[in-house]
Parts: C-alpha cells; sequence; structure tokens
C-alpha cells in the first residue's frame, strides 16, 4: 500500500471514529449570569412559582456539610424565611417564619426535602434539620400543603398569615433527599432516606448515634384537596433493596417513545457494596419499574438542575445535567474516575431515542465554576410543555428562547473539599443563571460518551493508586482482553492480555509498580466487541 493510500485510509478512519462519538445536537444550550442585589445564597431548597414570581422555602444558607458532628447541619444554617424572587424586575422579599405553628415553622426550615407544585398549592414533604421541639437533628413525617399566590403577597406585603399553611402527619413521609413526583393523577415519592440525629462519617457506632434507613422503595399515593382537607390515600409500591437504595439524585419526569409519561431516577448514592453513585437508572412508570443496566451515567451523580426536552416528532426524550457532584469528569476527551466524588462543571444530556436506548453527551459548554451542586432549575412555564412538565422541543420556533433560570446551589472553591472542609472551602450561592434553548448550531458538536452505552461497565478503582489497581468489568460472552498503558506522550509502558476471560461480572488485580510516582498514564481495556480508555494517576 502506498504512502498516500495509508494516510487517505487513515483520514477516513479518524473521521469515521469523530463522526461515531460526535454528534450534532438536537438544540443548543447556553447560560447567562443575572445578579439581584441582597439576594441571599441558598441550596437544597424547595421552590414554587406564580405569575413569574418565586417562593423559596428551607435549605441552607451555608455550603458543602462538614465533616464533624457538633458543626454540620447546625442551626445557623438554616433558613427561617420565606423568600420570594422576582427574576423580572430584580426585586426579593423576605419575611421570617415565626408567625407559623411550630410543627410547620420546623419542617419549612429544613433542607432537602420532597415538593411538588400541583397548581396553586406547593405540597412538602419531609426534609431533614434541628428540631427544638425533638431536641435533635430529624426527618419530618409530615405534608405541608402552601397556597402559593396568597404566600407570595404576604411576604411581599409583609402580611404572612398561617392559615395558607395545612399540614398533616404520616410516617410514610418521613422522607428526606428523595423526590416528589406525579405521573398522570398519582404522586410517587421516589427513594430517599430517613435520618434521625447528628451525621456523622464515622458510622452510628463511633461518637454521636443516628438512624439511617433508606426507604428502598417507590411509595405511590393519591391525594385529595379541597383547599381545607388533604386526604392521603396510599396505593401498592415497589420496594427494592438493591436499586431503589438511592438519595440526593435527579428524579426527572419523561415522556417514553409510546408517548406515556415516566419518571426516570437518574444515578444517586450510595450502592449497598460500595459508598459510590450508582451509574445505572431506573425508570419508573403507571405500572411498574424498570432497571436500566444497558445506560451507565458517569457525569452527574448527584442533585443538580436538570432540564427535561421531549421531541414528539423524533420520539427522543433529552435530559439535561448541570454540574454537581460525579465520581467522573472529561479531562481533554478521556474519562477520568475519582472516588472522592468531586465537584464538577460539566454539563451533559442523556437521550433516550426511539427505540428505548439510552446514551450520554458531553454538551460544549460548561457551568463557569463548580456549581450546581443542591441548586435548582426554575422553567419558563410560559414555553409549552406536557402535563408532566416536560418542554416540547417542536415548539422551539425561534434561534433562541428563555427556557428557565438555575438559582443557588454549593459554590466549591476546589474539586475535593469533603475531608478538609471546615465551612470556609464552599458556600451557598446566590447567583441566577438564565437558561437559553436554542436551535442547533451546526458548528457545536455535543460528545458521546462511548462508555455510557458500553456493555464492559468497566470500573477502575483506586484512582489516584499507589501502585496497585483494581480492574471491574462485565463481558457479553468470554473473551480475551487486552489491556495497555500509555504514558501521557502515548508511549506503550505496558501491556497484557487476559486470556479467555469469562463472560459476566469479572474482577482482576493487577500491579502497576512499574510506573513513575506522581505520573499521568492512559488505560485502555480492548475486547473483540468494546474498547475503552481511562486515565490513570499514580500518588507521589
Amino acid at each position: 500500500m502506498s504512502t498516500t493510500l495509508k494516510l487517505i485510509v487513515l483520514f477516513a478512519t479518524l473521521l469515521f471514529y469523530s463522526t461515531l462519538n460526535a454528534q450534532t445536537p438536537p438544540f443548543s444550550i447556553s447560560i447567562e449570569p443575572l445578579n439581584i442585589t441582597g439576594l441571599s445564597g441558598i441550596q437544597s431548597y424547595a421552590f414554587a412559582q406564580d405569575s413569574g414570581k418565586w417562593l423559596i422555602i428551607g435549605g441552607r444558607l451555608d455550603g458543602l456539610h462538614q465533616r464533624q458532628p457538633f458543626a454540620s447541619f447546625d442551626i445557623a444554617g438554616h433558613n427561617n424565611q420565606l423568600i420570594v424572587v422576582d427574576p423580572l424586575t430584580q426585586q426579593k422579599w423576605t419575611a421570617p417564619l415565626s408567625a407559623l405553628p411550630t410543627s410547620i415553622k420546623e419542617q419549612l426550615s429544613s433542607t432537602n426535602m420532597e415538593f411538588f407544585q400541583e397548581g396553586d398549592y406547593l405540597y412538602c414533604i419531609g426534609g431533614y434539620g434541628y428540631s427544638a421541639t425533638a431536641v435533635d437533628h430529624t426527618t419530618y413525617p409530615n405534608l405541608t400543603a402552601i397556597k402559593v399566590s396568597d404566600v407570595i403577597q404576604g411576604v411581599i406585603n409583609g402580611t404572612v398569615s398561617s392559615a395558607h399553611f395545612r399540614q398533616i402527619t404520616d410516617p410514610k413521609f418521613q422522607v428526606t433527599g428523595g423526590s416528589l413526583k406525579k405521573i398522570n393523577g398519582n404522586f410517587y415519592l421516589l427513594g430517599g432516606q430517613k435520618f434521625i440525629g447528628r451525621y456523622n462519617p464515622m458510622g452510628p457506632n463511633n461518637g454521636p448515634g443516628f438512624i439511617q434507613e433508606y426507604t428502598n422503595s417507590v411509595r405511590k399515593f393519591s391525594l385529595s384537596d379541597n383547599g381545607t382537607t388533604i386526604t392521603v390515600t396510599h396505593l401498592p409500591s415497589h420496594t427494592d433493596s438493591t436499586n431503589l437504595h438511592r438519595r440526593d439524585y435527579n428524579a426527572e419526569a419523561q415522556i417514553l417513545p409510546n408517548g406515556e409519561e415516566a419518571i426516570t431516577m437518574f444515578s444517586g448514592v450510595f450502592q449497598q457494596a460500595a459508598d459510590l453513585p450508582f451509574l445505572n437508572s431506573v425508570t419508573v412508570d403507571s405500572a411498574n419499574y424498570s432497571v436500566n443496566n444497558a445506560f451507565q451515567q458517569y457525569y452527574n451523580h448527584y442533585h443538580c438542575p436538570t432540564i427535561p426536552i421531549y421531541s414528539e416528532s423524533t420520539k427522543e426524550m433529552h435530559t439535561v445535567f448541570f454540574g454537581g457532584i460525579a465520581q467522573y469528569y472529561d479531562n481533554a476527551g478521556t474519562l477520568v474516575q475519582d472516588n472522592n466524588v468531586p465537584f464538577v462543571n460539566t454539563i451533559a444530556r442523556v437521550t433516550r431515542d426511539s427505540s428505548g436506548a439510552m446514551a450520554e453527551y458531553k454538551l460544549p459548554i460548561e457551568m463557569p465554576a463548580l456549581l450546581g451542586s443542591g441548586a435548582e432549575f426554575i422553567p419558563n412555564e410560559n414555553f409549552p410543555h406536557f402535563n408532566n412538565e416536560v418542554f416540547k422541543l417542536d415548539s422551539l420556533q425561534t434561534d433562541s428562547v428563555l427556557i428557565g433560570y438555575i438559582y443557588g446551589g454549593i459554590s466549591s472553591t476546589a474539586a475535593n473539599i469533603f475531608f478538609i472542609n471546615n465551612g470556609t472551602q464552599s458556600s451557598a450561592s446566590s447567583q441566577i443563571f438564565k437558561v437559553y434553548l436554542k436551535r442547533p448550531i451546526t458548528s457545536s458538536i455535543d460528545e458521546l460518551n462511548t462508555s455510557s452505552t458500553s456493555s464492559l461497565n468497566l470500573i477502575t478503582y483506586p484512582n489516584p493508586n499507589e501502585g496497585e489497581l483494581n480492574l471491574e468489568f462485565t463481558l457479553r460472552k468470554k473473551d480475551d482482553v487486552t489491556i495497555s498503558i500509555t504514558d501521557a506522550k502515548g508511549a506503550l509502558v505496558s501491556q497484557f492480555i487476559l486470556n479467555d476471560a469469562a463472560a459476566g461480572r469479572s474482577q482482576h488485580t493487577t500491579e502497576i509498580d512499574t510506573l513513575l510516582k506522581g505520573g499521568i498514564y492512559f488505560l485502555t481495556f480492548e475486547t473483540s466487541e468494546s474498547k475503552v480508555t481511562r486515565k490513570l494517576i499514580l500518588r507521589r
């Protein structure tokens, strides 16, 4: 073969793989900062809206919780105010919760409540915080209904009335860190946990004890509210201690390819067998739930702002994720695994195509800093949407439209701060971003994360490591596995083959003590069907 022909073949091959791993997007996203003078920072809150004004309830006024039990989730960080924001006139108003009954006041100053707005009522369930009544930190077993329009006016006019708040108590609502959604006429309380006592990363048997019980469930119920009486009827629910053992994650309304409403539970923490996020997803419909192990989400694992967008013409469901915290991030085209699960600035989307297959794409834009964790996306309700609030992509008739806002969340000064956190490394953000949905830009490319659709489900740990590397992977059939390690310049450093590796989930441990301490390397894992590359970092 001539040199010219070789170059042509090489160029065609590179072009093929470039096309395979990139996609002209179905739409583009841009964000634009908006600042309101005097607006406080807040994270992990509940919200509702009326006539363009937002009602913000609960959440924390500080950043990432500290590890020390005496300092974690302290009272000073409670949001004891009702906050109203008008993003159009750039105004804000506040009112204390002090006028409310104690049980309502305590719950509405908690963090990580589950919430859902139904018409003019905001329903808040659970939440975690310090209760003076219980003389301890607790998860509240309450559902509180809030008349949104009247409370917003009350905050603006300084006339907040307890008449606009009603509360019932039910042990099945003692949940924090889950999600509250609707499918057709029924409510779904998905995942979460009951946590009572002081947070203590050393566990309940070292220092302050606590009770931690994951619901491991999707709890289904109907709710009738005539404005005076709230009636709840619990319906048959789903329990799965392996796949529904999730909290602090993203659950988003979906439209399935057949047009039915659903909810997908994306990632979350923690796996039963490891203190790491889930990579798979669970989709709940009106009849049942299904676990998708053919898809792996790598980029956005903890709760962050999300946007659900569906195209009826292509039958594609897109969910966009903004920053937050994740076990993986992209570094110059290579997927980097960090089991310390750092803050990230990645903006990515997960797309379910007309056949139901899911894949993850990294967008060409990023959050401008380590933002997104504990923030919320507040939608522009004037843009057309389905009954379950999923936006209608086919209604995009202009080059750009304001689809909503991102507000608050944790702002971190560094990716990994948990083990050094004394309260100064992060803060609650007061930043608002205007989010625009745009027609696709032909020069813009969304990069397919090939690992998201790979059947290998490759995990490398620890990473960074000190000379011993563990690999976990899944093979669809018995196969030879070639493992190559190259340095930062692309030179091959080491290579070995696992002959006739068994089908199913396997683990392999290898010594890599010949590599330089402090060095950066790339591990390529290749079978007859798949090829995945991971970045390796050796500790100094």
